[in-house]
């Protein structure tokens, strides 16, 4: 299901232009319009889920694990460093979409002050997910 106010549809669907880096069946990755380092993709689902706040079941749960296997897979094919990672969501509302997405940002050594933190791991503004 698509939200047609949503841009993050729109790239999806083609509607708008996006670089995408990956397209599958349950999600798309594509580079961030505003990047926090050389490697700054978003891993986003297909499906419209408006953010961390709904997700709940086990499929989402698979969703997540896909979402950052993925953004490891694409920023390692793109020669980015896997050690040096930064992975995580904005939590609302300081979630600048309403469509659920995945941080993916390498190297962080190489982030500004501000964006260190705009993604700064575990606060109640953004949320990091493990990396294994």
């Amino acid at each position: 299901m698509m939200s047609a106010d949503c841009i993050f549809c729109k790239i999806i669907s083609g509607d708008i232009p996006g670089e995408i880096m990956y397209q599958g069946d349950e999600l798309v990755i594509f580079k961030d319009k505003k990047p926090a380092s050389k490697h700054h993709y978003l891993s986003v689902p297909r499906k419209h889920i408006v953010n961390i706040n709904y997700l709940t079941s086990k499929d989402h749960k698979d969703l997540l694990n896909k979402l950052v296997e993925k953004g490891k897979q694409v920023l390692a094919d793109n020669k980015g460093n896997v050690d040096d990672i930064r992975m995580g969501f904005h939590c609302p509302p300081f979630n600048s979409i309403s469509h659920l997405h995945l941080h993916v940002i390498s190297p962080i050594s190489d982030m500004s002050f501000l964006s260190g933190i705009i993604f700064k791991p575990n606060t109640w503004w953004f949320q990091s997910v493990l990396v294994a």
